[in-house]
């Protein structure tokens, strides 16, 4: 469940046409923003590095290996994308994407239906999964995404952006918050470390003034209880925007599932897990 944006603030995605579609297209390059910068590079090369803040005292920022997304504040984002340096699988252990896979959320009024399919979207050159994820509201579709991911050999799973459409009385109102990396200076960010630690804080996406949601690590070895049963080794995260940076929310991630559980930072989760179908 990737849907904690924080521009319409509800939690997760079209027909097979759509989807068929969104497989067969691929991104096109367009030129960075002054904002962000996203080059390819040969497989030589690694992630930029990022630049400590210049004042107060200097903190020990994660290394570009490990957190390539990371988010310093004033500073530009900026990160390379090197096909070669990406798997065909998404198997992070807090973010697996295995297709076939269907996850089944309820709260705040929603059910919320996300699918992992055995559709590819290649994106700056990397073929990346195609996950559906469809709100429902009293029985009906009130938005339908796609979302596109991929890991890279690290572990790391990026995130490359989303094909969305909102619905009021089963007619699309607004595609609000679509975005592809590489298109007019939007960039990929991660959504899942391979290797987070508490207080890391990186991107998980950048479209200027459209999506610049982050993620900071509040919590590892946690456990929680939900619908769909009982987790340890969980992962905490706090999600925000600094398009909204008042709207702060709190995800929790289970091994061998992903996202578990989600609400507004320092509430009671509304959202939670209650059906996991596997392949």
């Amino acid at each position: 469940m990737r849907r904690h944006r924080m521009r319409p603030a509800r939690p997760f995605f079209a027909t097979a046409i759509c989807l068929l579609a969104a497989a067969a297209c691929t991104g096109t390059a367009a030129t960075p923003s002054s904002e962000a910068i996203v080059t390819t590079a040969p497989a030589t090369s690694a992630p930029a590095p990022s630049t400590a803040p210049t004042t107060g005292p200097t903190p020990t920022l994660p290394t570009p290996e490990r957190d390539p997304a990371a988010y310093v504040e004033g500073a530009a984002y900026t990160v390379t994308i090197d096909p070669a340096d990406f798997v065909p699988v998404v198997d992070n252990p807090h973010w697996p994407l295995v297709p076939g896979t269907i996850t089944v959320f309820e709260g705040d009024g929603e059910r919320i239906v996300v699918e992992v399919t055995d559709y590819s979207k290649v994106i700056l050159g990397v073929p990346t999964t195609v996950v559906r994820d469809t709100a429902y509201a009293k029985g009906k579709v009130i938005e339908d995404t796609f979302d596109w991911y991929a890991q890279d050999r690290a572990g790391n799973v990026w995130y490359f952006g989303e094909d969305t459409t909102e619905y009021e009385n089963g007619k699309p109102v607004s595609t609000a918050g679509t975005w592809t990396a590489g298109v007019d200076g939007a960039l990929p960010g991660i959504v899942m470390l391979a290797d987070p630690q508490v207080d890391d804080v990186y991107h998980n996406e950048f479209y200027a003034g459209e999506a610049e949601d982050l993620s900071k690590v509040i919590e590892l070895g946690g456990t929680i209880g939900v619908p769909a049963g009982a987790f340890a080794e969980t992962i905490v995260t706090e999600d925000w925007t600094p398009l909204e940076p008042t709207q702060r929310e709190h995800k929790t991630y289970a091994p061998g599932v992903g996202v578990v559980a989600e609400g507004p930072l320092e509430e009671p989760t509304v959202v939670q897990l209650v059906e996991v179908r596997r392949p």
